[in-house]
């Protein structure tokens, strides 16, 4: 997850086109931390009420976008809960958050061997069993610690028997300290499922039992489906990124990260001539090509071409044939004449969501994706 020596923070003009012949030909990464933070900010309008904290989820590196500078952003703008996957990211995490006061929780369940490393970052392991429960009361009774509640992804987290049986004794939890009660809905990008409704009423009861312990139930989706999916904490990971949670529906997140990759040769292509490995794409007219610096290592996937599209300014320019490992090519016959070697091509930006729907995935995975080998640009975020 360290980005090492390839990543910068500064403030350049991003609208400038890079004609310069002794700069490096190589794909950037912006992203834009203010952004992220006013995503945050929106997400606490949306809350049901000011007592409804507004957690981040963070993990695989804060979904691709640099989990150093990401969390530090949040952090600057009031989040102080965190959740990652792995103790490793929760590590990191801490470093990050240095100088701030923040609960760090791990998906991944409580492990024994991780203890050392869980008081030394002082994290927060989520059980997803009551054998973990025991465990932890026999070699760390103090640690705190985050209850995950199945409800009905059948994925991690407490199933309905041994819910029923902490139900049933819910002094099964004293002399521990619990910080958090949370479960996840399976369904929340579609309003209209019935599975949401189900998942509430079944966390409603264990968070009656448990009126103390701090609730959690809503990602980023699930807080656009109304303040009865609030609870005490909200849990958005995409929507901080710029995704939208809900499909169909209009996004109030704002853009947060593009690719800026140079164009290395600009092509004239006429009726007949292929493009690319196995010349998945052929001209039927005349046409300009420009053939850019990023590819399929750098997290624009395989699925995106001849579906997808970058953008100089904000004139389309569609993928053409196959995204290679470093190079792809998009037709520039609308800007003929206007673009040049070292010029940018940019990706993602205000076209993440349509990007993965051409790719037949989700903006998920398309910023999980997003290669290490960029030069990373973070625009400073705001104290």
């Amino acid at each position: 997850m360290v980005l090492g020596q390839n990543s910068v923070t500064l403030n350049p003009d991003l609208t400038t086109n890079n004609t310069d012949p002794h700069a490096r030909p190589a794909p950037r990464l912006i992203v834009d931390l203010p952004a992220i933070q006013d995503n945050y900010r929106t997400l606490q309008s949306m809350a049901s009420n000011s007592s409804v904290a507004v957690g981040a989820v963070v993990k695989a590196n804060a979904y691709g976008l640099g989990a150093m500078e990401v969390l530090s952003a949040l952090a600057r703008a009031g989040c102080r809960t965190f959740y990652v996957a792995h103790t490793s990211e929760g590590e990191e995490a801490r470093r990050a958050l240095a100088g701030f006061d923040a609960d760090i929780f791990v998906f991944n369940g409580f492990w024994p061997v991780e203890i050392p490393a869980l008081r030394a970052a002082n994290l927060f392991p989520v059980i997803n069993d009551l054998a973990q429960v025991e465990s932890l009361r026999l070699l760390a009774p103090d640690l705190p610690f985050g209850l995950h509640i199945d409800t009905g992804m059948a994925r991690l987290g407490l199933g309905d028997a041994e819910t029923e049986k902490l139900l049933a004794r819910p002094q099964i939890l004293d002399g521990l300290a619990p910080r958090q009660i949370m479960s996840h809905l399976a369904c929340a990008d579609d309003p209209e499922a019935s599975l949401n409704t189900l998942q509430r009423r079944r966390f409603q009861r264990v968070r009656e039992q448990f009126p103390h312990i701090p609730a959690s139930l809503s990602n980023s989706a699930g807080i656009m489906l109304g303040a009865q999916y609030h609870f005490d904490v909200l849990r958005p990971g995409l929507a901080l990124f710029g995704g939208c949670p809900i499909p169909g529906q209009e996004n109030p997140f704002k853009p947060t990260v593009r690719i800026e990759a140079p164009i290395l040769q600009i092509r004239d292509i006429k009726p007949g001539d292929p493009i690319g490995y196995g010349s998945l794409f052929t001209a039927t007219e005349h046409m300009q090509t420009a053939t850019v610096a990023a590819g399929y290592a750098d997290g624009l996937m395989i699925a995106c071409g001849n579906r997808g599209f970058g953008r100089i300014g904000q004139v389309r320019t569609p993928i053409l044939g196959r995204v290679s490992m470093d190079l792809i090519s998009v037709d520039v016959s609308a800007v003929r004449g206007q673009v040049s070697p070292g010029d940018p091509v940019s990706f993602l930006g205000q076209d993440l969501e349509t990007l993965a729907r051409n790719a037949q995935t989700i903006s998920y995975e398309l910023l999980v994706r997003l290669g290490l080998r960029f030069h990373r640009v973070y625009l400073p975020a705001r104290s």
